[in-house]
């Protein structure tokens, strides 16, 4: 079996992403990495490469500026890294910057490629997440965050990256049909020093608005990220990706929160209601089709 990774990225270092970690932990499942690195003069490119791994090819792109609506340009740089794979392989696995498989599940994902490898009936496999924020001590539990998305996916020139690259369609906007793994996606995306949170928020909102971003949403999103205003959150109470013991060694914010409080709503507390009693979360909007 033969698995080909592939991801992008910019400004790494500026906005503090822990993409070295996120490579890391997919590339013993990986014959070959292809990194999509965007212009940028941060040391993003230098970084890559410095990764110890002859199976890393260094992709460089320039982002599309007409792109800068709605996240397009995220799917955009995916899918330069998802064509750049030309090696013919059985998976591409797809990893994001601020995600990292927990090394514990590298076995049973192994598995699940070769169990599906030749029903070509699925299209990709399906992750379940785990949302840090704040700090790495908690998880996101609401409703808003959410729980499954697809990263392995066929070498089928049909399929793309959709929207703002968090999920996969074929053809004519049609959903993947996936199969689950017992397997999670530790997702980094909320776990920064504040100051540096409030510059990547700011940053992202010129790839959903363009040059159309308002003096008043600058001064909005300036100074530190108050990690307080967070509907709910659950203490995390397993091990991290030994890929990210340094990182968090080098945490140097505080972040604690009061587990007793939260702030959702009567429509959350209804979902999460059913979702005790039948195991499905109503209302949920999912981006692929669950084979039994």
């Amino acid at each position: 079996m033969k698995v080909s990774g592939f991801t992008f990225i910019k400004n790494a270092v500026q906005f503090d992403y822990p993409v070295t970690e996120a490579i890391r932990s997919i590339l013993p499942l990986c014959d070959e990495m292809i990194v999509a690195v965007g212009d940028c003069a941060d040391g993003t490119r230098e970084m890559i490469a410095s990764i110890p791994s002859d199976k890393i090819r260094i992709l460089d792109t320039v982002w599309n500026k007409t792109l800068l609506r709605d996240g397009s340009v995220l799917a955009d740089e995916t899918n330069k890294a998802l064509r750049a794979i030309n090696s013919n392989p059985d998976w591409c696995f797809y990893i994001q910057g601020d995600e990292v498989m927990h090394e514990q599940y590298i076995e049973t994902v192994k598995q699940g490629m070769l169990q599906w490898k030749d029903h070509h009936e699925v299209d990709g496999l399906l992750f379940k997440y785990k949302h840090f924020y704040g700090s790495f001590d908690y998880v996101a539990t609401s409703s808003r965050w959410y729980r499954n998305e697809i990263r392995i996916i066929r070498p089928d020139s049909n399929i793309y990256s959709y929207r703002d690259a968090q999920g996969f369609r074929k053809g004519s906007d049609e959903k993947l049909r996936v199969k689950l793994l017992d397997a999670y996606i530790y997702h980094y995306g909320w776990v920064r020093p504040p100051k540096t949170m409030m510059d990547k928020t700011r940053n992202f909102g010129h790839y959903w608005g363009g040059d159309n971003i308002t003096d008043e949403f600058i001064q909005t999103y300036s100074g530190e990220f108050d990690y307080s205003q967070i509907d709910m959150l659950e203490k995390f109470k397993g091990t991290q990706p030994e890929v990210m013991r340094e990182r968090i060694e080098r945490m140097n914010w505080q972040f604690d929160y009061d587990l007793s409080y939260n702030k959702i709503t009567p429509k959350e507390r209804f979902k999460r209601l059913v979702e005790k009693l039948t195991g499905k979360r109503p209302f949920d909007f999912n981006n692929y089709i669950l084979l039994p």
